[in-house]
């Protein structure tokens, strides 16, 4: 009796903070949700695959839910296959809470089959566990269970999926599936529901722009042969980045969090429907003052950044036989950060991993980006077609130290203490004044602006001809992308420790424009028989190109078509162990204003494993080998290249990259309302290149045949363990990631190629204090390790020390 009246106190003691937060997000109309599921659900695209989802509330293990929207490509011919799953109630039929105990309050606790089914990845009309190729869908209860905002430390969750470190906040992600270059992500398909999001796709891939993972509801990894659905890197695979959907009734949400280096986020979120019509406003700042410390001066390294989405959606046709839907998403983001490309000497870095040169003080990336995407669904019996027309624009501007006049700043710090390097070096770190002009800094914006457009339209449709079921998937997209750069630098000099401009003009070392226009189709088709699943598909790209230069009056274009096959096959054996293999054609279009020789690259991918897969469980074993006819790299900044190399493509022809993926997971339920979610991820990775080149890459430099390929480490790991009952829980997570090279090559690594080989343990506990409430805590790399992580472009850089953040989240 005694703790009821505690807990009754606990709830009392909220109810203003909660009256509070109605007051701050008027209601809408007060209308009843609509009784039919149908009438809400959101478009079937692959962005949707869940269906209409409330704001999650304050209890991250597998609370809020909200009835399923039927998805018009799971047919029940499909799940009539020899070993389907056993019929189930639909989500929405599912109690949402149930009357507690007498003295106990009541929780809203979602069956664990309504959590999963309703977040469940369906590709091609085929669900998660029967799919051929190799998939991996991050749920709320896994994002939430340790409050990370990095994307890239969220990704390296799943197997397969590896990362180059770079600023510590995950600013700029460097991703990379099954071995790819994962410079800038620019070898991986980026998606936030359904839709391109890099700045340029086609013309410039590099991903200068990530969304903030924490405003995210799922995140979806696609490998294998189901790949080519979406394009147009498919060498590795696609992440699509799926958001919030517009809530069935009215819901509000709010995240408040700070912590060490000066961290803050606030998040919220707030929407309602009535029976035809139905929005959410969602906008998230996050913000610190950076963990480096910048000689002389010091202040700020760190960043902030804001995001804001509004969703509204209207029911054209919400009833017959022919039902259609309008929906509306509107995004703004921006950012302002003191980042910075210049690292440490190997020295320098064991005595002060945290340390940062006084030559960067002036480094300072600014940038905002607006999206607006129109969508329309049309569905009708067996048949589902959504339509998009979408627009991206970003601007950028990143002031940095590039490079002194007489030197690159990657050999001196490569060897600070040689007769010449000393001088240079001691310019760097403000402990000599600038004595010619050869030690003169050259610092300034890189000055990019971006668009991406185009019109996208996906049908589905379910059928069955005698024996066989089929979930046939057909898309065309046209895009247009294109990035105008320029770039200037101007001299300063040191003195006294600080940077002094001189009176030298500004000095423009690239102004161009690059764009191009693509026609991009495919078509799959889930062919079901008994307990066989077989996937054929097959996508074109129809790429046109343009390039001019206005420093030299010079243009060119450029044009190309392939066309990219694939094959899955799915054979279950029993209802929970299938096997799975399959083979498709990767692809990545070269940029445009390249040479007539330059070649895109092209490879034939092979993948084959086995799948276990029960409620609460899953074990995956699959092993890959992709075979290059020709690797190709782009050299940029960010791997170290200087102005004459910028954007060149290098052809390295043959390559191997094979390896072994193994995924586990399971939550244990002895009873009680306590469970025990257990996970475990590892990718053993080898690679090799075939033939002969020379490269301006400094990551590539002089290669011959046998080397082995740059950032792609031979062993990663990733595990978790936690506890969680209705009042909160208590998670572990352990990262290993092995040393990885900094170049190209064979044999013995020089410490100075070579990155550490780290590993790193998070925890978050959370607390639901009442039904509206929760206090959590996050501890990130609680050991404190610290590790080079990168040497590109210029010297050794660090991961984020340890950082403890405390955050209270309210709903109603």
């Amino acid at each position: 009796m005694a703790l009821f009246e505690q807990k009754l106190m606990w709830a009392r003691s909220w109810t203003l903070p909660a009256l509070l937060l109605a007051w701050a997000f008027p209601a809408a109309a007060q209308s009843e949700p609509p009784q039919d599921a149908a009438a809400v659900a959101p478009e079937p695209s692959q962005a949707q695959d869940a269906a209409a989802a409330v704001p999650e509330a304050p209890r991250a293990q597998d609370t809020a839910a909200v009835p399923e929207a039927p998805q018009a490509q799971d047919t029940a011919a499909a799940e009539e296959a020899q070993w389907a799953e056993p019929a189930q109630a639909p989500v929405g039929d599912a109690p949402l809470a149930t009357e507690p105990p007498a003295g106990e309050p009541l929780v809203l606790e979602p069956s664990p089959e309504a959590v999963e089914k309703r977040f469940e990845s369906v590709v091609v009309g085929t669900s998660e566990a029967r799919t051929s190729g190799s998939i991996h869908v991050l749920k709320p209860a896994q994002l939430e269970r340790f409050e990370r905002d990095d994307p890239a430390a969220i990704l390296q969750t799943v197997p397969g999926v590896y990362s180059r470190g770079e600023d510590g906040f995950g600013l700029r992600p460097n991703v990379g599936l099954r071995g790819v270059n994962p410079d800038r992500s620019k070898k991986v398909t980026l998606l936030e529901d359904g839709v391109l999001f890099g700045p340029a796709p086609y013309s410039a891939p590099a991903a200068y722009y990530f969304p903030l993972a924490t405003r995210m509801q799922s995140i979806r990894v696609l490998k294998g042969p189901s790949a080519i659905q979406q394009g147009p890197q498919t060498v590795g695979g696609s992440v699509e980045f799926i958001t919030r959907d517009i809530p069935a009734s009215e819901s509000a949400w709010l995240d408040v969090a700070g912590g060490q280096y000066l961290y803050g986020k606030a998040h919220g979120v707030f929407g309602a429907s009535t029976e035809r019509a139905g929005f959410l406003l969602e906008g998230v700042h996050l913000r610190s003052d950076g963990f480096k410390e910048l000689d002389t001066v010091g202040g700020n390294t760190g960043f902030t950044r804001n995001e804001w989405m509004a969703k509204g959606r209207y029911l054209l046709v919400p009833e017959g036989p022919v039902r259609q839907t309008l929906q509306l998403k509107l995004g703004y983001s921006d950012e302002d950060s003191n980042e910075t490309y210049l690292g440490l000497s190997s020295a320098d870095f064991a005595a002060a991993p945290l340390r940062r040169y006084v030559a960067s003080a002036l480094d300072h990336m600014k940038w905002h980006r607006t999206q607006v995407v129109l969508s329309h669904e049309l569905e009708a019996g067996g048949l589902a077609v959504t339509t998009s027309v979408y627009r991206h624009d970003l601007s950028r501007a990143w002031r940095k130290v590039n490079r002194f006049r007489g030197a690159s700043i990657a050999s001196v710090l490569a060897d600070p203490t040689s007769a010449r390097n000393s001088i240079y070096y001691g310019v760097l770190t403000g402990e000599l004044d600038t004595s010619s002009s050869q030690d003169a800094l050259l610092i300034g914006p890189n000055d990019r602006t971006y668009v991406s457009q185009g019109l996208q339209s996906i049908a589905r449709w379910t059928a069955t001809t005698g024996p066989l079921s089929h979930n046939l998937e057909l898309g065309a997209r046209f895009h247009y992308d294109s990035i105008r750069r320029l770039h200037t630098e101007d001299a300063f000099l040191m003195q006294g420790g600080q940077l002094v401009r001189t009176s030298e003009p500004t000095y423009t070392t690239a102004d161009n424009k690059d764009s191009t226009h693509a026609l991009a189709l495919h078509a799959t088709d889930a062919i079901g028989w008994g307990p066989l699943v077989l996937t054929p598909g097959v996508r074109m790209e129809i790429i046109r190109s343009a390039s001019r230069n206005h420093l030299t009056g010079t243009e060119s274009s450029g044009a190309l078509e392939v066309l990219m096959p694939g094959m899955g096959i799915y054979g279950a054996l029993t209802r929970e162990l299938g096997l799975f293999a399959g083979a498709y054609r990767g692809f990545s279009p070269p940029a445009p204003g390249q040479p007539d020789a330059v070649l895109p690259e092209k490879s034939i991918n092979y993948e084959a494993g086995a799948r276990w897969t029960r409620r609460g469980e899953r074990l995956e074993a699959v092993g890959f080998f992709n075979d290059y006819s020709n690797l190709t790299d782009i050299c940029t900044f960010s791997s170290g290249c200087l102005n004459d190399a910028l954007d060149r493509q290098t052809d390295a022809g043959k390559a191997y990259i094979y390896g072994l993926e193994v995924f586990g997971e399971k939550t244990f339920r002895p009873g009680g309302g306590v469970t025990f979610p257990v996970s475990l991820s590892y990718t053993f990775t080898r690679t090799r290149l075939r033939e002969d080149f020379q490269s301006a890459d400094p990551q590539f430099g002089n290669v011959r045949a046998g080397d082995e390929l740059p950032y792609v480490p031979q062993h990663q790991l990733y595990a978790t363990a936690g506890v969680e009952t209705s009042w909160g829980g208590l998670a572990l997570s352990a990262f290993y990631v092995d040393a990885m090279r900094e170049q190209a090559g064979q044999g013995e690594v020089s410490p100075e190629l070579l990155t550490d080989a780290l590993l790193t343990f998070d925890v978050n506990a959370s607390w639901n204090f009442s039904r509206w409430g929760q206090l959590y805590l996050s501890a990130r790399n609680i050991l404190d390790e610290q590790a080079v992580v990168s040497r590109r472009p210029y010297g050794a850089r660090p991961n984020a020390p340890r950082a403890v953040i405390v955050g209270v989240k309210l709903g109603i």
